[in-house]
């Protein structure tokens, strides 16, 4: 076996090297070089121009109104900047090609359309033919994941087919609460049935917080509001039982799973050894949380570092959350780690190529 220093050494001397010549690479017709060398990223957001312009139209939240030349997106006390970058396919091809992304899992971004009442299925299909036409000028770059109008089941149910058997989306983005119920909560069963079957992943992502209250000064609301969502919706997804009902599921939770994998020692605790909450699970919770997959938007080595420990290198995707984050600065910590070039390369694509097969 080689010693590790030096084949570190090497490899990532060759990693350096490989990466500076990424900008080259990935033209939309060079297929080659993005199955052997292009990452995957599983988590990145395009502020789709045709729903900004809905928004400008609208007297209730969700709304855009402009201030000093910036969209400013209104939901309650949540307010989020919307700068021209957020809406630009140009910009964030740019940041893929920086960075080495060879093929991005692209969706929108709160507010789905769960916010917009009776026209919510009519969102949905604005935001996926939206999705769909960036897919279609840019077909080696970007895949699909669709969000549904989830207030109505028949509409929702009729949209996601569309979405994975006409489109060709590869998963569903699923909000932590919909509106302000919980996403585990009874009338949304279905769709993890539903996923479960057509064998799409499900992908959770924060919604506006249902914390924003209590987290809202000093602007925190991004930083703890929205992992706190991530905590709280995975927490009760294994809680419910949906994943003995369902255990071919495939579940993604971003941002390394919120806080959830540093307290679920505590979960295990509360219900196997104090019996507090539901006393039909087959599992640990915490052997729950190793069967989903976490994706690695935490800007922190030390945290990454802890997620691979806990889980394995089979189960973290690589994502950027763009564009709130710079790849750059998701990828530049995981280098620091100095893994193995095979768990490298399980994190960054094969895993993401083989769950979205992509």
């Amino acid at each position: 076996m080689m010693s590790h220093s030096v084949s570190r050494r090497r490899f990532f001397a060759a990693t350096g090297s490989a990466l500076a010549a990424v900008p080259l690479a990935f033209a939309d017709n060079d297929s080659t070089a993005q199955r052997t060398t292009g990452f995957v990223d599983c988590q990145s957001h395009l502020f789709l121009p045709e729903l900004i312009e809905l928004m400008r139209k609208r007297r209730t939240e969700p709304l855009v109104y402009d201030q000093d030349g910036v969209a400013i997106l209104k939901m309650g006390d949540w307010l989020r900047k919307v700068p021209p970058p957020y809406t630009s396919v140009e910009a964030k091809l740019a940041a893929m090609d920086t960075s080495g992304i060879a093929i991005t899992l692209l969706s929108t971004n709160d507010p789905g359309p769960e916010w917009f009442g009776d026209d919510g299925p009519a969102v949905a299909q604005l935001i996926h033919d939206s999705l769909a036409g960036v897919i279609a000028r840019h077909p080696k770059r970007f895949r699909g994941l669709c969000t549904l109008p989830l207030q109505n089941e028949a509409a929702a149910a009729a949209e996601l087919d569309r979405c994975v058997k006409q489109l060709g989306f590869r998963g569903i983005l699923l909000y932590t609460n919909l509106a302000g119920v919980w996403c585990d909560e009874p009338p949304f069963h279905w769709l993890y049935a539903r996923a479960e079957e057509l064998e799409v992943p499900i992908l959770l992502h924060p919604a506006k917080p249902t914390t924003t209250e209590q987290v809202k000064g000093y602007e925190l609301t991004s930083t703890l509001g929205n992992m706190f969502e991530n905590t709280i919706a995975l927490a009760r997804i294994i809680a419910s039982g949906l994943l003995d009902r369902h255990p071919k599921l495939k579940l993604v939770c971003p941002h390394l799973g919120g806080t959830l994998p540093y307290i679920c020692g505590r979960m295990d605790h509360q219900l196997h050894v104090l019996k507090r909450g539901p006393q039909n699970l087959k599992r640990k919770p915490s052997e729950y949380l190793r069967s989903i997959y976490l994706d690695i938007v935490s800007p922190l080595p030390e945290a990454m570092r802890f997620a691979l420990d806990f889980s394995s290198a089979d189960k973290l995707l690589f994502a950027s959350d763009h564009p709130w984050v710079q790849p750059r600065e998701i990828l530049e910590p995981f280098r620091s780690l100095q893994l193995p070039a095979n768990t490298e390369s399980l994190i960054l694509r094969d895993n993401a190529r083989q769950l979205f097969q992509l």
